[in-house]
């Protein structure tokens, strides 16, 4: 029996109770993602292990069954009646939500799927293509993955390749699946190809390879951000492979400079230069997570919405110095020592907006030992001052999270040992509160140090400002859904990001940009931006399947 006769020898099988269930269930699938099958009670496996034998259905390692990929092409030519009957196969085995356990470390280990191996040759293939400011190329990354998807049948008019005239290896690539309405607000996959740094001299392995070791790949990027643009990459080919035509266009733009904003930055030189191909509805972005216990136990998934505004500002402070034998009472190190230790002592006033009341709202659910503070600090009457103080020194994060925050980074001064310096320069970073502006900002830090030979400056040229964007139930429905079919019990954590993505532009353009990835990581951090930077194998490949769905769901909303 083939794979779509033993489908069909299922759906004879099924109760009338049981199609009408499956009826109000069905919708379009892509490959691999129909709904998960688990053995129902009243069900033997006898018949799902037929299936499995018939190669209709197959287990995957977080004890998932999905519909193979001939099966779904078989499918995929009546796609809404056989649709129907693929829910239907999935009624007669549960049809309910699978049931995954919350422990990575709990979950039997098994090989990667087939289509998950054709993923990782993507995603080493970017991983291992220099994309660092100094040596590496944007455009070399940009290319390969445009041919990926010419390849799997995209039309050369749209896969582009956008490069600035005067910077040759920072290119830049956009690509598009055209949905059925076009008047329907695109949806926008937004991932930076470029990686920070790293000096392969300090690492334990080589930095530009990937390398797969108990249960983690290791490279520069393999977590930020080169993880979310290869599933973004794979998420189109399979969608053009399986002949699904969502809703709503889905444009692709992977971009260059995000670690270095400071010297060029992709999504900013793209809404300049050519707008078109980030014009979206809304985009899905780095920023946010899930976020794993030292035991490997999921604790929450993550999704960011909105970001605190970075600025960086200088001191300068000049006097005439001297020889080291005669101190002068208004000596440069000392005034500037002074200060800093002011700023360093002070807490910004503490503020919350809607998205870090559900964000402490929400933690409060997975932090019992703190849970009284945080629902004392998003209380209707009013944030609890005491309450907001403990939870601050708990963790620098919910701290960070409350505020603004500004620290000295850099420090210069002095020209030899035994001479008063004549001049100290240093250097503050800002993270600060949205709403609040880089002037006020600058006006509190002039109060702080409260020395008027200091003179305040701010560097670089201001990022764009905007509000938080909304966590509706168009955005956050289809979050819960796919979450709650692969981690049963996760909670779902707004968050918004203390650090700087390249949302920060798109939100400011008037494109609502959500961080999230359905990528679990490790309480340390994995090594963003670090030595040995990491992800899990399991992570990586459970992200690649939450997306995939997550996209579909979005591509067929009509607005």
């Amino acid at each position: 029996m083939s794979s779509t006769g033993a489908v069909v020898a299922a759906l004879r099988m099924s109760a009338e109770r049981r199609m009408v269930e499956a009826l109000r269930a069905a919708r379009a699938f892509g490959p691999d993602q129909a709904i998960p099958l688990v053995p129902d009670r009243n069900m033997g496996r006898l018949a799902l292990r037929g299936l499995l034998r018939q190669k209709a259905v197959r287990q995957t390692a977080s004890g998932l069954y999905w519909l193979d990929e001939p099966t779904y092409a078989a499918v995929s030519k009546s796609r809404r009646r056989l649709a129907i009957g693929v829910a239907v196969v999935a009624v007669i085995f549960g049809a309910a939500i699978a049931i995954a356990t919350s422990s990575e470390a709990q979950t039997p280990a098994a090989g990667p799927r087939p289509d998950q191996l054709a993923f990782r040759a993507l995603y080493e293939e970017l991983v291992e293509t220099n994309t660092t400011l100094s040596v590496g190329s944007c455009t070399l990354a940009s290319e390969r993955m445009a041919a990926r998807l010419t390849a799997a049948g995209y039309p050369a008019d749209d896969v582009r390749i956008l490069i600035p005239a005067d910077r040759p290896r920072d290119g830049n690539l956009s690509a598009t699946l055209h949905g059925s309405d076009p008047s329907a607000p695109a949806l926008l996959l937004l991932a930076h190809i470029d990686v920070v740094e790293a000096n392969a001299a300090d690492w334990t392995r080589d930095p530009f390879t990937l390398v797969e070791e108990g249960g983690y790949f290791y490279a520069r990027g393999a977590s930020d951000d080169k993880a979310q643009a290869s599933v973004w990459v794979d998420t189109l080919i399979r969608f053009r492979q399986a002949g699904f035509t969502p809703v709503r266009d889905i444009k692709l733009a992977l971009t260059c400079g995000e670690e270095t904003a400071d010297t060029f930055n992709g999504v900013e030189w793209l809404l300049a230069e050519h707008p078109e191909a980030l014009r979206a509805g809304f985009a899905l972005n780095e920023g946010a997570g899930g976020l794993l216990d030292a035991d490997g136990n999921r604790v929450a998934l993550a999704v960011q919405a909105g970001e605190k505004l970075y600025q960086d500002y200088r001191l300068d402070l000049t006097n005439p110095g001297g020889h080291s034998a005669r101190p002068r009472k208004d000596n440069a190190i000392v005034a500037m020592a002074n200060g800093l230790s002011r700023i360093g002592a002070y807490d910004f006033p503490l503020q919350l907006n809607p998205v870090t009341r559900a964000y402490f709202g929400s933690l409060a659910e997975t932090q019992p030992q703190y849970a009284a503070d945080m629902r004392a600090l998003v209380a209707e009457a009013g944030p609890d001052a005491a309450a907001a103080a403990r939870i601050s020194a708990v963790n620098p994060v919910w701290n960070a999270t409350l505020r603004t925050t500004c620290i000295p980074t850099l420090i210069d001064g002095g020209h030899a040992p035994n001479a008063q310096p004549q001049h100290v320069s240093a250097t503050i970073n800002c993270r600060i509160f949205p709403r609040n502006t880089i002037a006020e900002t600058q006006a509190q830090l002039a109060t702080l140090i409260d020395n008027p030979a200091i003179a305040i400056a701010t560097v670089g040229a201001p990022d764009p400002t905007s509000p938080p964007p909304a966590l509706s139930d168009a955005i956050m429905g289809p979050i819960r859904q796919v979450a709650g079919a692969m981690w049963p019990g996760v909670p779902i954590l707004p968050t918004m990001s203390t650090g700087a993505t390249d949302g920060r532009f798109t939100n400011a353009a008037g494109i609502p940009t959500y961080g999230v990835t359905g990528m679990f990581g490790d309480p340390d951090g994995g090594g963003t931006h670090g030595l040995n930077e990491r992800i899990r194998v399991r992570s990586l490949y459970e992200g690649r399947d939450f997306l995939f769905e997550l996209v579909r769901l979005y591509a067929m909303q009509a607005e």
